[in-house]
């Protein structure tokens, strides 16, 4: 059996890569989803646990579904 990656590194790893495909910043993304850059930067180095709201939050300005950002891609 594979072993699962932590979901804070599969949503780090997912926000970054639909990050820049949208080229644009942390600061950009923060601000177009009504947060901090440096909550951004948090989720993005695994260092925020992100409550439902925020990635629902997070899911809708990036245009995909909430389990888009937790399924190992």
């Amino acid at each position: 059996m594979k072993k699962q990656k932590p979901a804070r590194a599969v949503l780090a790893a997912n926000l970054q890569s639909l990050r820049g495909g949208l080229g644009v910043t942390q600061e950009k993304l923060a601000e177009m989803a009504g947060f901090h850059r440096t909550y951004i930067s948090h989720v993005e180095t695994q260092r925020a646990n992100v409550t439902l709201d925020n990635l629902e939050q997070l899911a809708a300005v990036l245009d995909v579904r909430v389990f888009e950002l937790l399924v190992e891609h």
